[in-house]
C-alpha cells in the first residue's frame, strides 16, 4: 500500500436508512447539526475550528478508551455497531455452510471473544513460530524465519511488498524500502524533546517486560531487552528521515536481484523470496540502498542470539492484541497509554469486531452493501466527483503560471482520472482462507498470510486495474498514481444530523467534494503525484520553467505550516505533510467552486440562520472535528504525513480570500495570511 496517497481518517458517514432530501434541504432528525456545534465565544478570525466544532468538543469529552473523540469517532461507533451484528449473527449460525462468508466471519468473531481459550493457549498460539526463531543458525534459517514473521506478523528488518512498478504501470515490482522499527519512526530513537526521551526511557521497561512474558527471566529479559534497545537505535540512525522517503524519484533504485545480493550478502534474498511464494525474482526496486547496506553491517556484527531476540519480540508484537491478556495489556500499556494517552482499552466486542472487519473486510463487504448501504449512494458520489473534475479543468486552464503545453498534458491527465465509488464490481475470492474456532491468534495470522501471499501471486501477472485496496464500508479515501484512479468507499456518503435525508449541498459539496474528491483527485498533482502521467508512470511532463515556478508554490505551503505549533514546542513538519497539506487546499477550493454551480448556492437558500457560504465553510470545519490527546498530536506530529485535524481546516482557509468575506476576517486576524504569503497553486 507504500505508493496510495491515502487521505486517512477522512470523514465518511455510515447511517443506517437514506431517504430523499426536500427542496429546502433542511429536513434534519434535530437541531442542525452546524449550527448546533458554534462556540460564539470564539472568534472565527481566531480561531474557525474552535468556532465551527467548540461546541460539541464541550458536551463530548474524549472516552478514557480512545485517543481522540469527534465525528471519527461517532462513525467508528456506527460502523462498529452494523458490522458487530454481522459478526454476532454470523457467530450463532449452527449450520453455516463450511468455508462460506458467514461461516468465517462467525468463527473469526466467536475465536476473539473466547477469552477463556486466549487465555489458556497464551504465547503457545505461536510455537511454531518461536520454535523456528530458536532454531536459527545460518543465513538461510535466518532468512526463512524473517519471511514467515512477514507473512503472519510484521515487518523485521525492512518493508516489503509486490506492487505496480512506478516506471512500467503495467507490470508488477518487488518493493524492499526502510523499516524494522517498532516504534512509529526514527525520530523516537534520535531526537532530544521532553517526549522523545520519555518513551526512550519507557520503551526497554517495556521491552524487558514482554521478554519475561515470553519466558526470559528478570537477569535475561533486562540484557534482551538492552541489547534490542541498541539494535534498534542504529539502524534507525542509519534510516531515512522520513520526509525524504517522500519522493517517488529518489526512492526508486532498480536493480538485478544479484546485485542486491551482492550489496547485502549477510542476508540471503532467494531464501527469502521463494518461503515468501515468490519464484524467478530478477529485479527488485530498492528505496534506500544505504539502508539495506547499513542493515548488512549490522547482521554481520551482531550476535545471532540480539537478531533472535529481535524477531521475537516483533512477532509477538505484532500478534499481541490476539494473544492472552496479560501480553495484550503490556502492549496496550506501552503502545496506546505511553505513545497515544488512552488510559484504558476498548471493550473486547469493539477490538474483536474491528479485527474480524480489518481481517474478513471483503467478506463482510458484501453483506454490509446489501443491508445497510444506502441505496442511490454509487450516482451521489458520481455526481459529486464529475463535478469537482469539471471544476479542475477549467482551473487549469485559467492558471496563470502554467504553460499552454503544461496545461494540455495535466488536462490529458484529469480527464483519464478514475472514480471508483460506492463498492467494487468484482470481490476477492477468499475461499482458500481457513477459519475455525480454535485460535484467535491463529485465525488473525491465517488471514494475514493469506492477504500476503494474493500480493505477491501478484507478480508475474497481468496488472488488475479494477482492484479496490478499501472495502465499502471504511471511511477513508485514497489517490493510486499508478493507476491515477481515486477511490472513494460508499459510507462516505452520509452525515451524522441527517439519519434520514441527504444533507444539503453546501455540507455534501464540503465534506465529499472538497475533503474527499477534491483532496484526492489533486493528490494526482501534488509535489508527488505530479511526477506521474495519465498512464501512472514516472514521467516529468513539466517544462522546466513550469516545474519552478510549481515548487515556488509548494515551499509557500512548507513555510505555512512549519509556523503551526500543535503540541508543546514540537512543529509541524512542513516538508513531510506537503502533500497532504496541498491536496486540502486544492479539495477545499475545488469543493467551493463546485458548489457554486449548486441550486442551494445560486438560490441563497438560507439554513438554520446560515448562508450556503457559511454552511460550506462550517461543514468543511466538521469534516475535521476532531479533538486530540496531547500524547497522539506529538505521535502524529512526530511520524504521520497528515498535520493534525485542526490545521487541516485553518490551515488551507487561511488562504482563501472567500473565506475572509463569508466571516468578516480581518487583516491582522490569526486566520487571514498577507497577500504576500497567501498559497495559491491549483
Amino acid at each position: 500500500m507504500k505508493k496510495l496517497l491515502w487521505s486517512v481518517l477522512l470523514i465518511p458517514f455510515v447511517l443506517t436508512s437514506c431517504g430523499t432530501k426536500k427542496d429546502s434541504g433542511h429536513d434534519t432528525v434535530g437541531p442542525d447539526f452546524l449550527a448546533s456545534n458554534i462556540d460564539s465565544t470564539i472568534k472565527p478570525g481566531d480561531d474557525f475550528f474552535l468556532f465551527a466544532n467548540n461546541g460539541w468538543f464541550k458536551n463530548n469529552p474524549i472516552p478514557a478508551s480512545e485517543q481522540s473523540n469527534g465525528l471519527w469517532q461517532l462513525i467508528r461507533d456506527t460502523i462498529n455497531a452494523q458490522v458487530r451484528q454481522i459478526c454476532e449473527s454470523s457467530a450463532a449460525l449452527k449450520d453455516a455452510p463450511k468455508g462460506s462468508p458467514k461461516q468465517k466471519i462467525g468463527d473469526m468473531f466467536f475465536s476473539g471473544m473466547d477469552s477463556i481459550n486466549n487465555n489458556k493457549l497464551g504465547l503457545t498460539a505461536l510455537k511454531p513460530e518461536l520454535d523456528q526463531i530458536a532454531a536459527i543458525n545460518d543465513k538461510a534459517t535466518l532468512a526463512k524465519a524473517v519471511a514467515k514473521i512477514h507473512m503472519v506478523s510484521g515487518a523485521p528488518l525492512f518493508n516489503f511488498y509486490v506492487g505496480q512498478d512506478d516506471k512500467q504501470s503495467d507490470k508488477y515490482a518487488i518493493f524492499i524500502s526502510q523499516g524494522g522499527l517498532s516504534l512509529p519512526d526514527r525520530t523516537y530513537y534520535v531526537d532530544s524533546d521532553e517526549r522523545a526521551l520519555k518513551i526512550r526511557e519507557k520503551f526497554p521497561v517495556h521491552l524487558k517486560n514482554m521478554f519475561q512474558l515470553m519466558g526470559n527471566d528478570e537477569k535475561k529479559a533486562s540484557g534482551s531487552s538492552s541489547a534490542f534497545m541498541n539494535l534498534e537505535t542504529t539502524l534507525a540512525k542509519a534510516s531515512r528521515k522520513r520526509e525524504d522517503t517522500r519522493d517517488p524519484v529518489e526512492n526508486y533504485h532498480k536493480m538485478p536481484v544479484a546485485e542486491l545480493q551482492q550489496m547485502t550478502p549477510a542476508f540471503d534474498w532467494n531464501t527469502f523470496f521463494t518461503e515468501c511464494g515468490l519464484q524467478d525474482v530478477d529485479t527488485v526496486i530498492v528505496g534506500q540502498p544505504e539502508v539495506l547496506k547499513a542493515l548488512n553491517t549490522m547482521l554481520e556484527k551482531t550476535s545471532m542470539d540480539v537478531w533472535k531476540d529481535y524477531l521475537r519480540y516483533h512477532l509477538v508484537r505484532g500478534l499481541a492484541s490476539y494473544l492472552d491478556d496479560n501480553t495484550y495489556k503490556e502492549n496496550f500499556n506501552f503502545f496506546s497509554t505511553t505513545l497515544r494517552g488512552v488510559t484504558e482499552p476498548k471493550p473486547r466486542w469493539k477490538r474483536v469486531t474491528d479485527q474480524t472487519n480489518s481481517a474478513l473486510g471483503e467478506l463482510i463487504g458484501q453483506v454490509y452493501v446489501d443491508e445497510y448501504l444506502p441505496k442511490g449512494t454509487k450516482e451521489k458520489l458520481t455526481e459529486i466527483g464529475s463535478a469537482i473534475k469539471d471544476v479542475y479543468a477549467d482551473r487549469i486552464k485559467n492558471l496563470d503560471w502554467m504553460s499552454d503545453v503544461t496545461k494540455e498534458k495535466a488536462l490529458a491527465k484529469l480527464s483519464t482520472i478514475v472514480m471508483k465509488v460506492g463498492y467494487p464490481d468484482k470481490w476477492k475470492d477468499m475461499s482458500s482462507l481457513t477459519i475455525d474456532r480454535s485460535s484467535y491468534a491463529r485465525n488473525v495470522m491465517n488471514a494475514n498470510e493469506w492477504a500476503m501471499r494474493y500480493m505477491v501471486n501478484k507478480f508475474g501477472n497481468p496488472v488488475r486495474r479494477d482492484e479496490w485496496e478499501m472495502y465499502p464500508q471504511t471511511y477513508n479515501a485514497y489517490y493510486n498514481p499508478s493507476n491515477n484512479e481515486i477511490v472513494v468507499p460508499g459510507c462516505n456518503i452520509i452525515v451524522p444530523g441527517y439519519e434520514r435525508v441527504l444533507a444539503d449541498d453546501a455540507i455534501l459539496y464540503s465534506i465529499i467534494g472538497g475533503s474527499t474528491f477534491g483532496h484526492e483527485i489533486t493528490h494526482g498533482f501534488d509535489d508527488q503525484g505530479s511526477k506521474y502521467d495519465e498512464k501512472g508512470n514516472l514521467n516529468n511532463w513539466w517544462t522546466s520553467e513550469d516545474s519552478a515556478r510549481f515548487y515556488a508554490k509548494t515551499a509557500m505551503i512548507v513555510q505555512q505550516y512549519g509556523e503551526y505549533n500543535p503540541v508543546d514546542s514540537l512543529r509541524i513538519n512542513g516538508e513531510l505533510t506537503q502533500g497532504e497539506n496541498i491536496a486540502d487546499l486544492g479539495g477545499i477550493i475545488m469543493g467551493y467552486e463546485a458548489f457554486k454551480k449548486t441550486k442551494q448556492y445560486i438560490d441563497k437558500q438560507v439554513i438554520a440562520g446560515l448562508t450556503p457560504d457559511q454552511r460550506f465553510f462550517l461543514g468543511y470545519a466538521l469534516a475535521w472535528m476532531i479533538n486530540e490527546r496531547p500524547e497522539s498530536l506529538a505521535a502524529q506530529v512526530k511520524s504521520d504525513e497528515h498535520s493534525p485535524a485542526k490545521y487541516r481546516v485553518i490551515g488551507p482557509l487561511s488562504n482563501m480570500p472567500e473565506f475572509y468575506e463569508t466571516f468578516n476576517i480581518k487583516e491582522g486576524d490569526f486566520m487571514r495570511r498577507p497577500d504576500s504569503l497567501r498559497v495559491k497553486i491549483w
